[in-house]
């Protein structure tokens, strides 16, 4: 998402380049949406896939969230029919590929049942258009109806440190279903790297600024909870941000986090996460930590809150 917009200035160059490392350092799942960029996202990684003649490479991509062509925050939700398979073909163009390997409802549009929304992707893996469904944000009851329509492979929701609610009712579901957990914003949006000390020093264009937990006052309370992380980190001579993705994926092997960045720098040093091992005891510390609800306001503004634990 960061390669096209919402977190500042992108460079098309630059971003090839991050994504032509990331398979080199063996990265094969690749995440985009429709949205992000306004179809931007999709082109980007279209010329990746061009590059790299791989069947190892699964591309996962999102329809639901419709936004103004002139741009800004503001989006509506729609799961119609037409839309689906609409939103598919035009997806499958801007990739230039034939099938597109997991296709999630990106929120859900609860003026459409889920049961046919889904009925709708099963169709499409019949067609042999995409390979597996998954759904974003969505509640336990909702996993279930679509869950007993079509498998579903997938769950995507936002997971880490500072944002632990799946792991209240979601997680043991998707554990009974054998759904995938993806998580997104593994470091909070880049605040457990440490790196963000201050909401004013973000670009003017970066969505952060609307979010309320990058709000001056809430942030400055959650400043506070990075000081265990920090401290561990500097006891392990890894980066915060390494323990985070460390934590994570210690907590189970359905669960793959998706760190994005726009820098090789950063990259790298997410990918090294995979080889730092936390003891018993200091995941206990973490979580004291960073329990449940530990963070300072809500996840996204208004108008992004739409559709979740739909």
């Amino acid at each position: 998402m960061g390669l096209s917009e919402f977190y500042g200035a992108t460079d098309d160059k630059t971003a090839l380049l991050v994504l032509d490392r990331a398979f080199d350092l063996g990265v094969t799942f690749f995440d985009t949406a429709d949205m992000y960029g306004h179809g931007h996202n999709e082109r980007l990684l279209s010329q990746f896939l061009q590059r790299h003649k791989s069947n190892d490479i699964k591309i996962a991509t999102k329809f639901g969230i419709s936004r103004d062509p002139a741009g800004g925050y503001a989006r509506s939700l729609n799961n119609s029919p037409e839309y689906i398979r609409n939103a598919c073909e035009a997806s499958l163009k801007r990739l230039s590929v034939e099938h597109i390997d997991l296709y999630y409802v990106h929120r859900v549009d609860q003026s459409v049942p889920i049961e046919e929304t889904v009925g709708v992707l099963s169709k499409l893996v019949a067609d042999g258009k995409i390979g597996h469904v998954g759904l974003c944000e969505v509640s336990t009851a909702t996993l279930r109806r679509a869950h007993a329509i079509h498998p579903v492979t997938a769950l995507q929701t936002e997971y880490s440190l500072w944002t632990r609610d799946i792991e209240v009712e979601m997680l043991p579901v998707c554990r009974q279903l054998g759904v995938g957990v993806v998580a997104y914003s593994p470091l909070g949006r880049g605040f457990l790297t440490g790196r963000l000390t201050r909401p004013e020093s973000l670009d003017n264009n970066d969505f952060r600024r609307l979010s309320p937990r990058f709000d001056a006052s809430n942030f400055s309370n959650n400043l506070r909870l990075l000081t265990t992380l920090e401290d561990l980190s500097k006891a392990r001579g890894v980066s915060p941000g390494q323990i985070a993705i460390a934590w994570l994926l210690s907590r189970g092997e359905d669960i793959v986090p998706i760190p994005g960045t726009k820098r090789l720098t950063y990259l790298e040093e997410n990918i090294s996460a995979a080889q730092v091992t936390l003891r018993d005891d200091e995941m206990r510390v973490l979580d004291e930590a960073f329990p449940v609800g530990a963070a300072y306001g809500d996840r996204y503004p208004l108008e992004g809150m739409k559709g979740l634990n739909a």
